[in-house]
């Protein structure tokens, strides 16, 4: 990429477009290297897709179900604690990572200890010992791997020393991150004699994702398995606004209810931003942390685009597969426990409950007792549970009338993330999905229909509305396919810029693959890119006086069977009570 070449004065302010993770990420960096820093979000609060919202009196958590690195022994861990994420908060790490359950009542639990996993996979099926041994060994190399990941530095800042260093050190690791890369979930789950376990491996993230290799499974339960990928006190909002409070302590600007219309360029250099209402603001350096294709095609207008990427955003972006999929959630507020409720189990569904489900791409569904995660977001005694599945957007697109975004001015401020009516066609594919949900949770546990006194239906236009991503897809590119890994040998041989234009830089989980740690740190690898465009050196700190977070383990309700024993609680988690009731409704309040 082309250099900093005005040397006539240093670059000093810094506009960013979006107030997610990126864009809040890059702040705190920008700040940490004496950048004077701005944030446009056009919402009314910071997290882009990592947020919560109120209902009566519950709190609808939209987004964490598991944060990788918020445990220590990988380089996650750091970024967490520079940004000022989980100082001061209880991680909260569940001994189950996954309940795939199969039509028939029988359920794999998918432990986060691989020797418990063995274990209880073997009494499922001691017939298909080969490939439960060989995935639960892949388990045991990948949490010893993990420390050798790179996250604080992008490959294409490292000089061949440093690239030497980082390959030998997954040296002792090689073999099985080369055949975990190398064969697709779907076809290793064919190895299984037991149709249960052929079916539920691919369920083990949550929804079935079919492009995914070996590797993706092993790095998030060893993850889990190394107390690295629970869940952080106070949810998603939360973790957004403690990294806020870090971006102001650190002096940073926010401007909320602002929509950046354009990205002002002049001769070939980007100088600034138009916002909506027209006002327009300078800076030396402009960054976009706001959805990749929004970015370039519309606030960009298209230009600047070399042939990788105008494929990127002009043809690969609309074929099957190449963005992750979109979500329909439901959320609902129940007035009693529901003790026996999981904290997470995919159910497998036939024709019966798909048939209510609009949109659904695959016949399965995620459920959560999500005060089990997070009971200080609901009232005492109370249950708020999170449902959801893989949908395309195109099904409610054709019942959706009107616009999917309107700005309007309520007392006397633009607001751009107000609801907008789709229509009643669209109105009664949303009440079909909660009442074939809620009908679906009634038959497992009884009382639950009567108990529900809040429920709301998010669907991928929802997405659209309160973020402007790309057909309401999360979190971007579809990793393992074409699509992402462009978008990496792209950025690791040009870096995060775009060709022909100036002090213009992308953050975000657009310029990277993957969830919130990767829009975490792509805050820090723009950051290190512009310092190197600029000759000075990357610094970045952790606040010292911030107390570090504890840690505490809780077990799941075992299948039934023999007595159950109490697993290990860890070297940094306390263990909870067996009795699943206590630790909802009383062990963590």
């Amino acid at each position: 990429m082309a250099r900093q070449t005005d040397t006539a004065r240093r670059r000093e302010s810094m506009i960013i477009v979006g107030g997610g993770l990126g864009g809040l990420s890059t702040g705190c960096y920008a700040r940490m290297n004496g950048y004077r820093t701005r944030i446009f979000e056009m919402h009314e609060i910071p997290g882009g897709s990592c947020t919560g919202w109120d209902r009566s009196d519950f709190t609808f958590d939209w987004c964490i179900s598991w944060l990788l690195g918020n445990g220590p022994g990988n380089e996650m861990y750091q970024i967490w604690l520079e940004l000022g994420a989980l100082q001061g908060k209880e991680m909260r790490h569940f001994d189950v990572f996954n309940i795939v359950r199969a039509r028939d009542g029988r359920a794999v639990y998918f432990y986060s200890d691989p020797d418990r996993l063995e274990a209880h996979l073997l009494g499922l099926s001691p017939a298909d010992a080969a490939p439960i041994r060989e995935f639960c060994a892949g388990i045991r190399t990948f949490r010893k791997a993990l420390a050798a990941y790179p996250f604080l530095k992008p490959v294409g800042l490292m000089g061949r020393l440093e690239r030497w260093r980082m390959l030998a050190s997954f040296t002792p690791y090689f073999n099985t991150i080369r055949k975990s890369i190398a064969v697709l979930m779907t076809d290793f789950s064919q190895r299984f004699q037991d149709p249960l376990l052929r079916e539920a491996f691919n369920f083990i993230l949550y929804e079935k994702h079919p492009a995914f290799p070996v590797l993706p499974f092993y790095f998030q339960l060893a993850s889990h398995a190394n107390r690295a990928a629970g869940v952080p006190e106070g949810g998603s909002l939360a973790l957004a606004r403690s990294i806020e409070e870090r971006y102001r302590g650190l002096g940073g600007e926010i401007t909320y209810n602002a929509r950046v219309e354009e990205i002002l360029v002049e001769h070939d250099r980007a100088v600034g931003v138009r916002l909506s209402d027209g006002r327009e603001y300078r800076a030396d350096i402009v960054v976009s942390a706001a959805d990749g294709h929004t970015t370039v095609m519309k606030l960009l207008k298209g230009q600047y685009l070399n042939d990788t990427y105008r494929r990127l955003y002009t043809s690969l972006i609309d074929e099957p597969g190449q963005l992750s999929p979109g979500y329909v959630a439901l959320f609902l507020g129940l007035r009693k426990p529901f003790p026996a409720g999981d904290p997470c189990t995919t159910y497998l569904l036939g024709e019966r409950e798909t048939a209510q489900l609009t949109g659904i791409r695959c016949p399965s569904m995620n459920v959560q007792f999500r005060t089990r995660h997070y009971p200080e977001l609901a009232p005492s005694g109370s249950t708020v549970v999170f449902a959801t599945y893989f949908s395309d957007i195109a099904p409610w697109r054709a019942l959706s009338q009107g616009p999917e975004r309107s700005s309007r001015v309520r007392r006397g401020e633009e607001l751009h993330t107000l609801p907008v009516k789709h229509g009643r066609e669209y109105l009664a594919a949303k009440r079909r999905v909660r009442n074939g949900i809620v009908g679906f949770l009634d038959e497992r546990f009884p009382g639950f229909k009567d108990a529900v006194a809040v429920a709301d239906v998010s669907t991928p236009l929802t997405q659209v509305r309160y973020t402007g991503v790309y057909d309401g897809t999360f979190p971007g590119w579809n990793p393992f396919v074409e699509g992402a890994e462009t978008v990496e040998e792209e950025i690791k041989k040009s870096g995060p810029v775009l060709p022909g234009l100036s002090n213009f830089y992308l953050s975000g989980v657009w310029a990277t693959i993957g969830g919130l740690i990767r829009a975490a740190a792509a805050g820090r690898h723009v950051m290190q890119f512009i310092c190197r465009d600029d000759g000075l050196e990357f610094t970045a700190e952790i606040d010292p006086d911030a107390p570090l977070p504890t840690h505490l383990v809780i077990p799941v309700g075992r299948p039934a069977g023999p007595a159950r024993q109490a697993a290990p609680a860890g070297a940094d988690g306390a263990e909870r009570p067996e009795d699943s009731e206590n630790v909802e409704t009383g062990a963590l309040a």
